[in-house]
């Protein structure tokens, strides 16, 4: 089953039409622009996708109001949908990260209070 967040919805708020091209937008991280223009220039060559357009304008849910707290959360959602193993790597690496500098923290601490590391060698 999918996240809300990992969806893709029509964005009538920030859409021109029916929000299909800003919600396409909102889903990839494509600026809307290029979209649109993407959009207009495919629908005057071909004629097809303006019937696409108002198809996924009746099919597509309407994006919920509140989906994201804030740009980086929209962002990070955005990197996920685009490449969920990329956004894997960079959250274990920060893990590992913040694992160094708390052992970095508790040695300092431990080295820098002799009651305490008598405390833990009694406890081994």
């Amino acid at each position: 089953m999918n996240s809300p967040r990992t969806t893709l919805y029509r964005d009538k708020f920030h859409g021109k039409v029916m929000g299909v091209c800003s919600g396409i937008a909102d889903y990839t991280g494509v600026n809307v622009f290029w979209i649109r223009l993407g959009m207009v220039i495919l629908s005057i060559s071909l004629g097809w996708p303006i019937l696409a357009y108002f198809a996924a304008g009746f099919l597509l849910n309407k994006k919920p109001a509140h989906l994201y707290r804030d740009r980086d959360e929209q962002q990070y959602w955005q990197r996920v949908r685009q490449s969920p193993q990329r956004t894997a790597r960079e959250i274990r690496s920060r893990f590992r990260d913040i694992d160094r500098r708390l052992a970095s923290v508790e040695a300092h601490y431990v080295s820098s209070n002799p009651r305490l590391t008598a405390e833990i060698e009694r406890l081994r």
